[in-house]
């Protein structure tokens, strides 16, 4: 008799559960959201063995970009990317794209080419089987918090990136934002592209907030637009010109997503790609490393 009503109760909440989950927005957020990080979870563990054969190894970003690829279908949504032909070239080179939420992932594995690896924080590192996947795919890991430290990791990073032909993605905010535009830039990109003389590819993922709102507590499916803007070359330039670098990309990267915007409220025919601004790198002036200057990275 007991175990009848234990299976009538669990049957009551599935039923309830699917009820919220079908008429209450933030329930329907919540669990979006908790299949999100369970998924990669779930995907890391599983993968990390296979990943340990072959030890840490870039080579092992493709099994990780494999693992995410299913979730744009899972959730409804669907990705365009234009201007994906720029990353069509064999020498490194340094990706900066802005950074709004977890939901990033999807896109970067859309749009990243081989042999790329992300900078992200050091405290990924420490989150179980997703840091040691992490770890063993070559993500390179940086303290924002020890400036001296993130220095030492963007010099040593110059160095590799040209020795084994890496290709190297940062978050130049440095943190998610959903804000209407992006916030100020962080360095560490530019300084690391202009250490290694390789050229700074600039990617604008487009605004999420048709589908998907961390404060309105919205998840739903939705197409994201993903632009590739052509390469801002980097050889000649020397530190001293860093922050004009820096101001030339974040303008050209926040001219793209204002359209992208506008584009979503209809201003704009949305079958048309946005067109990318062309920045050219010129020479500035300026404190090559601000106190409190890092690398932006993923959080």
């Amino acid at each position: 008799m007991e175990a009848v009503l234990l299976q009538g109760l669990l049957l009551l909440l599935l039923f309830a559960a699917l009820l919220l989950y079908q008429h209450n927005a933030a329930f329907n957020y919540f669990c979006k959201v908790a299949f999100f990080n369970c998924w990669v979870v779930a995907m890391a563990t599983l993968l990390s063995p296979l990943a340990a054969l072959r030890g840490r190894s870039v080579e092992n970003m493709k099994l990780l970009r494999a693992a995410i690829r299913p979730l744009k279908h899972l959730y409804g949504i669907k990705m365009q990317v234009w201007g994906s032909e720029h990353l069509n070239t064999e020498e490194p080179y340094v990706i900066v794209c802005n950074h709004q939420a977890s939901l990033d992932l999807m896109g970067m594995v859309e749009v990243i080419p081989d042999r790329c690896v992300p900078i992200a924080k050091k405290e990924l590192m420490y989150m179980g089987t997703v840091g040691w996947a992490c770890w063993l795919s070559g993500i390179i890991f940086i303290d924002r918090h020890k400036r001296g430290d993130a220095i030492g990791v963007i010099s040593q990073t110059a160095k590799t990136i040209r020795r084994e032909n890496l290709r190297v993605l940062i978050f130049p905010e440095g943190t998610r934002n959903q804000d209407k535009s992006m916030l100020p830039f962080k360095r560490g990109a530019f300084h690391l592209a202009v250490q290694a003389q390789v050229p700074i590819f600039p990617i604008v993922i487009s605004p999420y907030w048709e589908f998907f709102s961390s404060k309105d507590k919205k998840f739903t499916s939705g197409t994201c637009t993903i632009q590739v803007l052509p390469k801002i070359e980097t050889q000649g330039l020397s530190l001293k010109d860093v922050p004009e670098l820096t101001e030339t990309v974040r303008k050209a990267m926040v001219d793209v997503f204002s359209e992208m915007a506008a584009n979503q409220r209809g201003d704009q025919c949305t079958e048309h790609p946005p067109l990318p601004c062309c920045a050219g790198a010129t020479k500035g002036t300026g404190s090559p490393w601000h106190t409190g200057d890092t690398a932006g990275s993923s959080d």
